[in-house]
């Protein structure tokens, strides 16, 4: 993909968390073990090193993905909880017939956008502004960190990774609306015995009726091992909806864009490096361009409010190279 985006990531222990290379030079080779590679991804997520150039600390003066007490405890802890509960292989699968229909209306994104205005996401810890604001946020700071027309499709995804969160508002979900756990937060594929050190407030998983079926409630479920992360049934939420929305209206943003809005959430597995067995050789491409997409996702929430409708014609410019412009089927 090609030049590397910083010369200090190709010092990191292995290769696997460094940066996806831009066209014209290639990747980092993967030289390290498993076993060095599995240490030095749990040692930069445990210790949340915060990337060169972003707030060290979020809105509320805090680390970033506190789950243990933070500013706003209380409804991200009852988000999560009910999440683990309730969503269950059953569930998702009903999620994908009532909602993979798009049938829910016609709405332009940038009306989609507005709506966010109304939604401020309960399982996130460290921001309580609504959703629109955070995804300009993220959208400047990855068209500020890679800048041009080559990769203008990675300044689109930052705007729409997120836009999937309207299935908890009433005016395009109407009658299919759904209660902010099946909606947000972070994802966990369904099937299978969930990762338990690796997923935030997991001990509700214990009151999800599959965690004790015998097929659904083992390492390996549904799925064979080596199967491929795009071929888990994820946790019901706006990231898989997102994904196929873009796809079923003709969207043509590259495939690495389009995994990064489908697995951005899925930190069990890009954060914590939890269902390996299930990863395909193909998944090491991937996880490199999803982690390098989640620090904008996650970083910005510290910075300043865009000027929003000084930004829109750029992005409204875009939705039209990228083949949705105009009004599409949700």
């Amino acid at each position: 993909m090609g030049a590397m985006l910083a010369k200090k990531e190709l010092a990191q222990e292995c290769a696997v968390a460094a940066k996806p290379a831009k066209d014209g030079e290639a990747d980092e080779p993967f030289d390290c073990s498993k076993d060095e590679i599995e240490t030095a991804l749990s040692k930069e997520s445990d210790t949340q090193k915060v990337p060169d150039g972003f707030a060290t600390e979020n809105k509320f003066g805090d680390s970033y993905r506190n789950y243990e007490d933070s500013a706003r405890q209380a409804e991200v802890s009852r988000t999560y909880n009910t999440m683990h509960r309730k969503q269950t292989l059953e569930f998702v699968r009903e999620q994908h017939a009532k909602w993979l229909k798009f049938d829910k209306g016609e709405f332009t994104i940038m009306e989609v956008v507005e709506m966010l205005d109304a939604l401020i996401d309960d399982s996130d810890p460290d921001n309580d502004l609504p959703n629109s604001i955070h995804d300009f946020q993220t959208a400047e700071r990855i068209r500020e960190q890679w800048p041009g027309e080559e990769y203008d499709w990675f300044h689109l995804v930052g705007l729409l990774h997120d836009l999937g969160k309207v299935m908890a508002l009433p005016k395009l979900a109407g009658d299919s609306l759904l209660e902010q756990w099946a909606v947000v937060g972070d994802t966990f594929c369904v099937g299978c015995a969930p990762a338990m050190d690796a997923i935030v407030f997991s001990e509700s998983f214990k009151e999800n009726p599959d965690y004790n079926h015998p097929v659904y409630g083992t390492q390996n479920g549904i799925y064979e091992p080596g199967c491929g992360i795009s071929n888990l049934v994820m946790s019901w939420g706006h990231d898989e909806y997102m994904f196929q929305m873009l796809k079923a209206n003709g969207c043509t943003i590259p495939e690495a864009g389009l995994n990064m809005i489908r697995f951005h959430s899925f930190y069990p597995w890009h954060d914590k490096r939890a269902y390996t067995h299930l990863e395909s050789t193909e998944d090491a491409e991937t996880m490199k361009w999803v982690k390098e997409f989640n620090k904008f996702d996650l970083y910005s929430k510290g910075d300043a409010i865009p000027d929003v409708e000084g930004v829109k014609p750029y992005y409204q410019a875009l939705l039209k190279k990228y083949n949705i412009d105009g009004k599409l089927k949700w």
